[in-house]
């Protein structure tokens, strides 16, 4: 069996809402999806968007928490352009700039922004090595 992460489900307040956000924002594909729930096909995997109640429920979890949720999820680019672009259009359509796109410690360029229901993106690029599956057109 092959490891691999097949699909990422997060916790949102509102569900049209962050539909448009990762509509208009990444760009991100939408599905056909049930009412209660969105799912977008990614390249290797899905990501999924369900009322954060009904997820904390389902996983028989407190909803109740804020602050740092201990991960982030990432956003890998092409180039040091492509990070400042996209950065700056997921700001203009409802993300939080958290930390502007800068050089990091270990040799990338990357910068932070929170989505609408505060889930923590890094929007990067990687010198080194492509991260992820390649890009079909």
């Amino acid at each position: 069996m092959q490891p691999r992460i097949s699909m990422i489900t997060l916790g949102v307040d509102d569900l049209d809402r962050s539909i448009e956000f990762y509509k208009k924002g990444l760009g991100f594909p939408k599905m056909e999806s049930p009412p209660e729930v969105v799912f977008f096909t990614l390249n290797g995997t899905w990501l999924g968007l369900y009322g954060r109640e009904a997820l904390a429920k389902d996983a028989m979890l407190s909803s109740e928490g804020s602050g740092f949720n201990s991960f982030a999820l990432a956003h890998n680019l092409g180039s040091e352009a492509e990070v400042d672009a996209l950065f700056a259009h997921v700001v203009s359509v409802g993300a939080t700039a958290v930390k502007g796109p800068e050089k990091v410690f270990w040799g990338g360029y990357s910068g932070y922004i929170k989505d609408p229901d505060g889930h923590l993106w890094e929007i990067a690029y990687n010198p080194f090595v492509w991260i992820g599956p390649e890009d079909k057109d």
